[in-house]
């Protein structure tokens, strides 16, 4: 097994914030998360999220941790094929630990051009089916079916964090829960997480229903939204793109300050 603190704005470089602030009358704490990647050896029987659940669930502290666990066999394939947020391993993240039981693969340089190209891709691709999926919910919201609106919204704030993680590391994250994609994005931008403060028990229920959206909404008969909670759902899920549309793309034009590594 092989340990890495990863991203950057973690404790691991010493540069951790922690800050409160109001904004639009809401109370909002920000604080930085440990970030660990876990490459596990070839023949784990262990999946992927339990492996990540065992580490998060041992490690409550004020502070969260946000685990990422990958079979040494899938990081390989990745290096092997230039993926950028693991082919970073070995220039922006700090070993923790080494069992010196894996090894991990000579990775692929991508050039800008190349990763300019991949994160415009996953940008077309995650951020604009998020816009979607927002009118969607918009327009079930316009005609009262709001059990439709929530998944949709749903579906809206999922790919727009995926599109931000996935524009910023070239990684997605193998989970549908929004609680772990707030926090996996939450290190590229302190405003993306003051979307959803969840502070307060109104802030927690509204951030419930919208994470209930998935499955809830359409398969059981006690979720209940009210139409003024679904509106105010789509004015936060529309504000969390105006946030990450600009971050995203960001992110893409950085590409073209890089050299050929």
């Amino acid at each position: 097994m092989i340990c890495y603190c990863i991203g950057p704005g973690i404790y691991c470089y010493g540069r951790w914030v922690q800050e409160r602030g109001t904004g639009e009358g809401r109370l909002y704490e920000y604080v930085s998360d440990y970030d660990i990647l876990v490459i596990t050896r070839s023949g784990d029987m262990r999946r992927d999220y339990e492996v990540q659940d065992i580490i998060e669930n041992r490690c409550v502290y004020k502070t969260p941790v946000n685990a990422i666990a990958h079979e040494i066999g899938f990081v390989n394939k990745m290096l092997s094929e230039g993926q950028y947020f693991f082919s970073d391993i070995e220039q922006e993240v700090i070993l923790l630990f080494d069992a010196g039981s894996t090894a991990l693969a000579e990775r692929k340089p991508l050039s800008p051009a190349e990763a300019k190209a991949i994160a415009q891709q996953y940008y077309e691709q995650w951020f604009e089916g998020a816009k979607e999926f927002l009118i969607d919910a918009q327009n079930a919201h316009a005609r009262n079916s709001l059990k439709n609106g929530a998944f949709y919204l749903y579906q809206a704030a999922e790919r727009t964090y995926n599109a931000v993680i996935l524009v910023e590391t070239g990684y997605k994250p193998k989970t549908h829960n929004l609680d772990k994609l707030k926090r996996y994005s939450k290190r590229f931008s302190e405003q993306l997480d003051s979307v959803f403060p969840d502070n307060t028990p109104a802030e927690k229920h509204l951030f419930d229903l919208l994470k209930r959206g998935y499955v809830d909404a359409r398969y059981k008969d006690n979720y209940q939204i009210a139409p003024a909670e679904l509106s105010t759902l789509i004015d936060r899920v529309e504000k969390l793109q105006v946030v990450a549309g600009p971050l995203c793309l960001q992110k893409i034009a950085s590409f073209d300050q890089l050299t050929t590594p």
